[in-house]
């Protein structure tokens, strides 16, 4: 698996929309036989959050229980630690500009992928500049959680991500 992490700017001239973006992406992915995924950087806490959501996605899909074809919604399903995908794409790219982690992971031309996917990215540092309140927003976390725990808020996430088999 690859992260890339950079901006990316939707609605202006290069990218008219999330859509056309998201075209590249799987224009990307499917001449190099990988899958890349783009993520908002404001909801992932944490390198480790999306190598779990990938590594539980591919696990379950190997079982057969894949929740949808596509592999890049399973891995954004389960980053988001839930089924309802309109719910988990407020974790992907929207327009304006925003900060994005984008994981390439596949058995095919990796390193080809991410390069193409990072000439598309204004660069710039967003892995680990997650918003504390739009995570804890959007995982449902609360103080009295926290409080309850001596672990902390990317724990909390992991676990979200982790417990999306369990409620099936």
């Amino acid at each position: 698996m690859k992260l890339l992490e950079g901006k990316v700017e939707i609605g202006g001239d290069r990218f008219g929309d999330v859509d056309a973006f998201v075209d590249r992406l799987g224009s990307i992915g499917g001449a190099n036989g990988v899958t890349v995924q783009a993520f908002d950087a404001r909801y992932v806490v944490s390198r480790r959050h999306l190598e779990r959501a990938l590594e539980v996605a591919d696990r379950e899909r190997e079982r057969g229980e894949g929740i949808v074809r596509d592999r890049g919604v399973e891995i954004t399903l389960y980053a988001a630690g839930r089924r309802q995908i309109d719910r988990a794409m407020e974790m992907g790219v929207s327009t304006g500009e925003t900060p994005l982690v984008v994981v390439v992971d596949g058995p095919g031309d990796e390193e080809a992928a991410a390069e193409a996917v990072d000439g598309l990215l204004l660069e710039e540092t967003t892995l680990g500049g997650y918003d504390d309140d739009r995570v804890r927003s959007f995982y449902d976390i609360g103080a009295a959680e926290l409080a309850a725990t001596d672990a902390g808020l990317e724990a909390l996430v992991l676990e979200r991500v982790a417990l999306l088999v369990v409620e099936r």
